[in-house]
């Protein structure tokens, strides 16, 4: 099942950093930033994380939680958290759960082969559960603004 837009998320409980089980229902009455990239510390990645970082106080304004999920172990997660000094978790999705969930696994090509791997992608969702925006194939630069002015729209 793909949770499509303006539809109730499922449930969901997956490991992440801090010894933390993210679990949707928890999460109820914030608004919850998902952004999915392909791997920890790679420049695009670490970029990434340093923006929703780096204005992590104004997402924290709108009642928004953030999360980064890719495929790495926790092991990595959490060197790659204390290195860059993330005030947010980090989710390992081992097992692809939230990956199939939002349908961010595409054939890529890495030198010349296909391979599966994780589309840049971002989800943003309300307090009540429902997914309200989504961007796919996403560009680093210029993002995190964006989601940020989306994540203000959803408190006015």
């Amino acid at each position: 099942m793909v949770v499509e837009l303006n539809s109730e998320v499922p449930d969901f409980e997956v490991p992440a950093t801090s010894e933390q089980t993210i679990k949707l229902a928890n999460l109820k009455g914030s608004n919850i930033v998902i952004y999915f990239y392909p791997k920890d510390s790679t420049p695009g990645c670490t970029l990434e994380g340093q923006n929703f970082r780096d204005n992590y106080a104004q997402f924290s304004k709108t009642n928004t939680v953030i999360f980064g999920v890719s495929r790495d172990s926790l092991k990595s997660h959490e060197n790659f958290k204390a290195k860059q000094a993330f005030p947010f978790e980090l989710i390992s999705d081992k097992e692809e759960q939230l990956c199939t969930l939002f349908d961010v696994i595409k054939l890529k090509n890495m030198y010349g082969k296909q391979v599966r791997g994780i589309e840049r992608s971002t989800f943003l969702i309300d307090a009540a559960g429902v997914l309200r925006q989504e961007w796919r194939k996403v560009k680093v630069d210029g993002h995190v603004e964006e989601v940020l002015t989306a994540a203000q729209a959803l408190n006015q």
